[in-house]
C-alpha cells in the first residue's frame, strides 16, 4: 500500500475528550473517529487492525472446535422476559419498539438468542456437544462511556456458547476455550493474566476474566509470589486468620470500656481522638440488603468486598444505606455502629477482626465507642466471614506466598453457567435414558475492539504506538527520504520485494520532508521501518525496530528473505529482535 493513496488523517495535537494514552493514540494515528458519546468509527488502519484479531479469534476458535454462527444484534423481549433478564438487566440495555409497539432490545450479549436456537435445533444427546460462537457489534449504554474503546457503548465482541449434556461435559467445554483463550492471547503478544473472577450479570458459578497488564486498567488484581493463583481481587478469597490467642506471660487485656468520643464518626477522626493506628479498630458499613438494613464490619484499614458481603447476606440487591434512613429504621446511629451488642439487623464482621488482640468500635450510642474490645472474647453477635478487599501482602489462600497486586484491563471472560439461561427457557433434550433435561451451558466472550486499546495501554512510548506484530495494520514501512533519485529507486525494489515476499509492507512515497515520515511511522506504530537515504547507492538501508528503537545499517541483498522469516516468528507472539535480522 502506498502512503499517498492510504487515508491516514494523523493529528499532532490529541483530542482534549481523550484522557488515556490509547484513546489518545488511535485518534492521532488515524484508527478512529468519534461519532457520539462512546461510538467510533473505524478508518483503515483500524479495520486493517481488526481483522487481524478477527482472523487469530476465529483460527484458535475453529481449532477448539466452535462453529461460527452470526446471530441479530435487535432481539425480542419475549426472550429477555423468558430468562428473567428484562426487568433486571439495568439502564444499559437499549430498549426500543417498532411500528407495532413491539419491545425489542439491542443486543449487549446472546446468551437468550442462542438458548432460542439451541432448544429448536438440538434434540438428542447424540447431537452434543455444541459450541457456537459469533464475531458482531455488541451495544451497552454505559452511564459515562470514556477511555476511548476501553469504555465504549458500540463495540465488537466474540462472544461463543457451548451446550453439554452433563456437568463433567460442560467442564471440558470450558477447559478448552480456556486454552484456546490463552492460545489466542498469546498470538496477538500481549503480556496477560487469567484469574478468578466474579460472575457477575452473566450468571454461572465458575469464571475467569483475561487481564492485559497495564497501569491504566480499571481491574485490581492480586497474583500470588509463590504459586499460579491469580484473582480479580473482587474475587481474592482470603485465609481465616483464626481466633487471637494470649501468649504466655503477656498482660492480661482488661475489660471493655465505653469512652466518649465527641464528634468522631469517622476512622480517621477515631484514630487521631484515641491516637491509635486504624488497624486497631473496627469499622462498621452500613447496608440496605434487599431493603433491608445491614451491617458489615471490617479493620479500620480496610475496604469492604461488596460482592463477598452480598454472597454471605445471600441478598439480590445491596446498596450503601442512607445514613437518616438506616437510624430511622433500626435505632442506631451512623458513625458510631458496634458490633458488641445484640440487635434486630444482620452483622457480619470479616474473618481478620477475630485475630485483632484488642480493637476500638463504636458503641452503638451516639458520640462513643468502646475501646479494650477483645473481639475474640467480645464480638458474640456477629457471624464471621470473609468480608474484606485482598491487597499487595495479604497471605494466598491456597499456599504460603504472598499476594502481589497489578492493574489490569478484562479483554475476555469465560463462563461456567451451568442450567441458568435453559432451565429458565425450558430448553431441553432427550439424554441416554429418554428423558428430557436441560443443557449444561458456558460463555466465552472476547473484546475485540478492547484489545487494541489494551495492546496500546501496554505498548507505546512518548513518539507514539508499538505495535505487536500479529495487531500492526502493516508490518513494514518503507521510507524514502527522497521522490527521485536512487533512494526512492531502491525504496521501490524493496517495497517490491516486501510485497513478493508475503510481508504487509506500506511505502510512504509522499512528497514530505524526513522528520514528517519518521513522526508519522512512529504515530502509527509501524513495527519495522526501513529507512532508505544517503547509503541507497550502495545498496545499504537502515532498519528501525519499533518495540526496543534499534538502529542498525544493512545490506538489502538477502535482508528481504530474513525479514520476511524474523516476522513469521513474530506473528506468533514473539518480539522481533535485531539479531534476527543481521547476516
Amino acid at each position: 500500500m502506498r502512503i499517498k493513496s492510504l487515508h491516514v488523517p494523523t493529528l499532532r495535537e490529541a483530542p482534549k475528550d481523550a484522557e488515556t494514552v490509547s484513546h489518545q493514540l488511535l485518534v492521532r494515528a488515524g484508527y478512529i473517529r468519534r461519532l457520539a458519546a462512546g461510538i467510533y468509527s473505524f478508518l483503515p488502519l483500524g479495520v486493517r487492525s481488526l481483522k487481524k484479531v478477527k482472523a487469530i479469534i476465529r483460527e484458535e476458535m475453529d481449532r477448539a472446535g466452535a462453529h461460527e454462527v452470526f446471530m441479530p444484534a435487535i432481539i425480542p423481549a419475549e426472550l429477555w422476559q423468558e430468562s428473567g433478564r428484562w426487568k433486571v438487566y439495568g439502564p444499559e440495555l437499549l430498549r426500543l419498539q417498532d411500528r407495532k409497539q413491539a419491545d425489542y432490545c439491542v443486543g449487549p450479549t446472546h446468551e437468550e438468542v442462542v438458548v432460542d436456537l439451541a432448544r429448536k435445533d438440538i434434540r438428542s444427546y447424540k447431537q452434543l456437544p455444541v459450541n457456537l460462537y459469533q464475531i458482531q457489534t455488541k451495544f451497552r449504554d454505559e452511564m459515562r462511556p470514556r477511555a476511548g474503546l476501553l469504555r465504549g457503548r458500540e463495540f465488537v465482541m466474540k462472544d461463543a456458547y457451548s451446550f453439554d449434556a452433563d456437568v463433567a461435559g460442560a467442564h471440558q467445554s470450558y477447559q478448552k476455550m480456556f486454552a484456546a483463550y490463552n492460545r489466542i492471547f498469546s498470538r496477538l503478544g500481549l503480556d496477560f493474566r487469567p484469574v478468578e473472577a466474579d460472575t457477575g450479570n452473566i450468571g454461572g458459578s465458575m469464571s475467569h476474566e483475561f487481564q492485559v497488564l497495564a497501569e491504566a486498567g480499571e481491574d485490581a488484581i492480586v497474583a500470588c509470589d509463590t504459586c499460579e493463583f491469580a484473582a480479580n481481587v473482587e474475587k481474592a478469597p482470603l485465609s481465616d486468620p483464626g481466633f487471637w490467642v494470649p501468649i504466655d506471660g503477656a498482660p492480661q487485656v482488661g475489660p471493655a470500656k465505653l469512652v466518649e468520643t465527641p464528634g468522631a464518626k469517622s476512622i480517621e477522626s477515631l484514630c487521631q481522638f484515641l491516637g491509635c493506628a486504624a488497624d486497631q479498630t473496627i469499622k462498621a458499613v452500613l447496608y440496605m440488603a434487599d431493603d433491608q438494613p445491614a451491617v458489615a464490619f471490617v479493620r479500620g484499614d480496610r475496604e469492604v468486598n461488596e460482592i463477598k458481603i452480598k454472597k454471605v447476606l445471600g441478598c439480590k440487591a445491596l446498596v450503601l444505606a442512607d445514613a437518616q434512613w438506616f437510624a430511622q429504621t433500626t435505632g442506631l446511629p451512623p458513625g458510631y455502629v458496634g458490633a458488641l451488642d445484640p440487635t434486630p439487623v444482620k452483622m457480619v464482621a470479616d474473618s481478620e477482626i477475630k485475630a485483632m488482640p484488642t480493637a476500638a468500635c463504636g458503641a452503638n450510642r451516639k458520640q462513643h465507642h468502646v475501646v479494650n474490645v477483645v473481639p475474640s472474647r467480645d464480638l458474640r453477635h456477629v457471624q464471621f466471614a470473609d468480608l474484606r478487599m485482598a491487597v499487595a501482602g495479604d497471605p494466598c489462600s491456597r499456599c504460603s506466598g504472598r499476594l502481589r497486586s497489578f492493574r489490569g484491563i478484562e479483554v475476555g471472560h469465560v463462563f461456567y453457567l451451568g442450567t441458568k439461561y435453559s432451565e429458565a427457557m425450558q430448553a431441553t433434550f432427550l439424554d441416554e435414558s429418554g428423558k428430557q433435561a436441560v443443557f449444561e451451558m458456558g460463555c466465552y466472550g472476547i473484546g475485540v475492539t478492547r484489545i487494541l486499546a489494551a495492546a496500546i495501554e501496554q505498548n507505546h512510548d512518548a513518539r507514539g504506538i508499538r505495535w505487536p506484530v500479529a495487531l500492526a495494520p502493516y508490518e513494514v514501512a518503507v521510507l524514502p527520504m527522497a521522490i527521485a533519485g536512487p533512494a526512492a529507486e531502491i525504496a521501490e525494489q524493496v517495497y517490491a520485494e516486501l510485497l513478493q515476499a508475503g510481508v504487509q509492507a506500506v511505502i510512504d512515497d509522499r512528497d514530505e520532508r524526513p522528520g514528517i515520515k519518521f513522526n508519522d511511522a512512529d504515530l502509527i506504530g509501524y513495527p519495522v521501518q526501513v529507512i532508505v537515504g544517503k547509503r541507497a547507492a550502495e545498496r545499504v538501508v537502515e532498519l528501525k525496530l519499533r518495540h526496543s528503537g534499534d538502529k542498525f545499517e544493512v545490506a538489502i541483498d538477502g535482508l528481504i528473505d530474513r525479514l520476511a522469516a524474523a516476522l513469521t516468528i513474530a506473528r506468533a507472539g514473539s518480539a522481533l529482535s535485531s539479531s534476527s535480522l543481521l547476516p
